[in-house]
């Protein structure tokens, strides 16, 4: 599970992707958390979802430019996290979106890699850039075990609700790919043996 330690009570963050399976579970952490949360998606039906998870507000992407509702959201201020899985098409108005000193969490890119960004960048604002990878977090069985241990404890308190909207027979685990990065599915999927 993505790091959630840098929100806080009245922050504002905005999760790309909040009808996804970990966007899901994002949403409603930072929810239980007491932040304001900003969620994109790309269709009507994906935002009544992300409303149900906790988004406070939700931006079709489609329809609206995030960065500039985002900015109408937060009276010009930006926000404290981005958690953004998309990667290439939103990259560049996610560090838009940052307020100074904001934290930047790029943990996917269903749209590509983004380009290369030179560390200048992030200087005009003092950002944070990470591009966490769970091996990294439960390196030790005791890291692991403490993990697990949190997201379990969440999912058994009901703060966290896991949807599974989708399941694919292993052997159309190419299909379930296609899907994902068709922006086709909600919640987790799920490959059945």
């Amino acid at each position: 599970m993505i790091n959630l330690k840098k929100v806080e009570p009245g922050h504002a963050i905005l999760v790309h992707a909040a009808a996804g399976g970990v966007g899901s579970l994002l949403s409603q952490w930072a929810n239980a958390l007491g932040a304001t949360v900003i969620g994109t998606v790309s269709t009507k039906e994906k935002a009544v979802q992300a409303k149900d998870d906790g988004c406070h507000h939700v931006i079709i992407y489609k329809e609206e430019d995030f960065v500039a509702r985002v900015n109408e959201i937060t009276s010009g201020n930006g926000v404290d996290v981005v958690y953004d899985a998309v990667g290439k098409d939103t990259f560049q108005g996610s560090l838009a979106c940052l307020k100074p000193r904001g934290y930047m969490v790029n943990f996917g890119q269903s749209s590509g890699t983004p380009d290369p960004l030179p560390l200048s960048a992030l200087a005009a604002k003092s950002l944070f850039l990470t591009r966490p990878s769970l091996m990294q977090y439960t390196a030790t069985r005791d890291e692991l075990l403490a993990t697990a241990g949190e997201v379990f404890a969440n999912v058994e308190s009901g703060i966290l609700r896991v949807r599974v909207n989708h399941t694919y027979p292993l052997s159309q685990a190419a299909q379930a790919h296609a899907d994902l990065e068709s922006r086709k599915t909600t919640g987790s999927v799920v490959l059945i043996p």
